[in-house]
């Protein structure tokens, strides 16, 4: 049996990818074991899956001054001690990592017993924690043609992000039912990140009154940020957040309005729902969702409206020069390439292990 680790953590979009994969590498036989932090949220979104897991330390990579700068780096290096230990332990074929700090020490532990790793880049220009990796990866998994320039160009590969199947099997009929709405009007999926957006929760609501005329809007607002004002409002239904049915209110939506982080907007891609982004601005971010934003409305994928533009007026006509141009969207997203990405890294794992294999059988 193939062995292969999984790495990533800090956030749910360096996990989610990784349990995309989960069912194509268990149909393909492999033993499949996760290095996650003690205590991070990777170990909770991993714990449904009846995956053996194992926590090891770890230190945030900081660009400004914390006294935890002084310590973080001796749990940097007591993960990678822990790290290979553990790898020597479960011998993998191969490790596929989906960045965060946490995976540091794992891909440099797995570089130096000679290990194959794989390691997928969301964003259009690495995050530090991906950088400190890429001299370590076989190969580099990107969602832009853009990150080619920032990666050695051996080691890219154009494959999208992996995408939960269920995703793609939603109940349109049932996310009517669930928000309470008229399946012959058009609908609005507001989407402003876990923990919400608080400039976008403010801009629909603001346009709530107008955008009822002409459409239905279920939003997906965040903690704590629903509008109790609001909640008796026809054709207006306000949720904190969602889990399993994401995949009917995707299915149920005529266009979508978002934040621009990677997972989110490939979700979108490879659903191929008509958007409009709105990215986190520079000064909440490092720019990656700016960068993302800005590939995506070169390509056709999306409109983008920047955070600073958005007001009222600017939100109801990109709503309905999206909405009447949707199909031309559809069309566009429908040729670009990157509806297989499972199956496209899946190559890259099996091809990384049986190299593996080979050499040990040497």
């Amino acid at each position: 049996m193939k062995k292969i680790v999984l790495t990533g953590g800090g956030t749910a979009g360096h996990v989610t990818p990784n349990i995309a994969l989960l069912p194509s590498l268990k149909d393909a036989g492999y033993d499949i074991t996760y290095i996650g932090s003690y205590e991070g949220i990777e170990k909770r979104l991993i714990a449904d899956f009846n995956i053996p897991y194992h926590g090891i330390s770890t230190g945030k990579f900081r660009r400004y001054f914390d006294p935890k700068n002084f310590s973080d780096p001796f749990r940097v290096i007591k993960g990678y001690t822990e790290a290979k230990k553990l790898l020597k332990e479960i011998q993998p074929d191969v490790i596929f990592s989906k960045g965060g700090y946490v995976s540091v020490p794992v891909i440099k532990a797995a570089s130096k017993l000679k290990i194959p790793c794989i390691i997928h880049e969301s964003d259009l220009t690495p995050g530090l924690a991906n950088r400190l990796c890429l001299s370590s990866a076989d190969k580099i998994c990107c969602n832009f043609p853009e990150t080619k320039k920032h990666v050695p160009e051996d080691k890219y590969v154009l494959t999208g992000s992996p995408i939960r199947k269920e995703l793609m099997m939603g109940n349109k009929e049932a996310a009517y039912k669930m928000c309470g709405f008229d399946p012959n009007i058009p609908v609005i999926l507001v989407i402003g990140g876990s923990l919400g957006a608080g400039a976008i929760n403010a801009a629909i609501r603001e346009a709530l009154p107008k955008l009822l005329q002409d459409f239905q809007v279920c939003h997906i607002c965040g903690k704590d940020k629903m509008d109790n004002l609001l909640l008796t409002t026809p054709g207006y239904a306000q949720f904190e957040y969602v889990k399993a049915e994401l995949k009917d209110l995707f299915a149920m939506a005529d266009i979508v309005v978002s934040r621009a982080g990677a997972n989110a907007i490939c979700e979108l891609l490879a659903l191929r729902i008509p958007n409009i982004l709105i990215p986190l601005p520079a000064k909440s971010s490092r720019g990656d969702q700016l960068l993302n934003a800005a590939s995506f409305e070169a390509q056709g994928f999306s409109m983008v409206i920047y955070e600073e533009e958005l007001d009222t007026d600017t939100l109801l006509d990109k709503v309905h020069e999206l909405f009447f141009n949707k199909q031309r969207y559809i069309d566009v997203m429908s040729k670009s390439g990157m509806h297989d990405s499972i199956n496209t890294i899946m190559k890259l794992i099996d091809e990384a292990a049986e190299r593996h294999i080979a050499e040990k059988n040497k």
